[in-house]
């Protein structure tokens, strides 16, 4: 059976072409604007609670189009978390892009090139179905994911989590923060916004062999 409503996780130049051609699948398309304020908007919380009430989670499938990568990969996670059976699209710019949303649970990824009508109707007609501990171990796939110990925390000068470009600046993705007392929170949570990274932050990170391996040396030990 397919899902009787769809959601549009961003508002930019993809939304327009993606609700055309897709509008005729659904009982209703609705598009949901990050952080604006309106009716129809969402935030990055791992609270997903108001969002499910208004539009019945288990009849809808959900396409994440945020432009920047890091949002748009936090967005799948917290969605697949919390929304185990949940069909996600997701929208990648580029292979590298496409392979941490495969890991995020993405059920598909749609190249931004590809966004025609023929593509998004083959999509719609043979969804993916993907497990995430099956992405997270995904044999095929060079991302890794590993928890990196913070000791060098000077080299951040006093910045919040989310001052720093990670991917650009570091080929990788922080997905969340393990604080000393245990605690944990997703790196876009409200709280993670205001936090300042400190000596022995444990950062959940995904990203390529390499790259994770040039982080460790950078700010400190992998955390076995």
């Amino acid at each position: 059976m397919k899902e009787k409503y769809a959601l549009i996780f961003g508002h930019n130049d993809y939304t327009l072409e993606i609700k055309k051609n897709i509008v005729s699948e659904y009982e209703a398309v609705y598009v949901l604007s990050l952080e604006d304020e309106s009716e129809n908007s969402f935030d990055l919380s791992d609270d997903w609670d108001t969002v499910d009430k208004k539009y019945k989670m288990k009849d809808c499938v959900a396409f994440c189009i945020l432009e920047d990568m890091a949002e748009n990969i936090f967005l799948t996670i917290s969605l697949r978390d919390t929304f185990k059976d949940l069909t996600i699209v997701a929208l990648a710019k580029d292979k590298e892009g496409a392979d941490k949303l495969t890991l995020a649970g993405a059920s598909r990824v749609l190249p931004t090139t590809q966004t025609t009508a023929n593509v998004i109707v083959e999509m719609l007609e043979k969804p993916i179905v993907t497990e995430v501990l099956h992405n997270i171990l995904y044999e095929e796939s060079d991302l890794k994911i590993a928890q990196i110990k913070i000791k060098n925390h000077e080299l951040f000068d006093g910045k919040h989590l989310t001052d720093i470009d990670w991917s650009r600046e570091h080929g990788i993705i922080v997905i969340s923060v393990v604080h000393e007392d245990g605690s944990k929170e997703f790196i876009y949570s409200a709280k993670s916004k205001h936090h300042k990274i400190k000596m022995g932050d444990i950062f959940v990170v995904v990203g390529y062999e390499q790259d994770i391996k040039d982080f460790e040396k950078l700010i400190g030990n992998k955390n076995d």
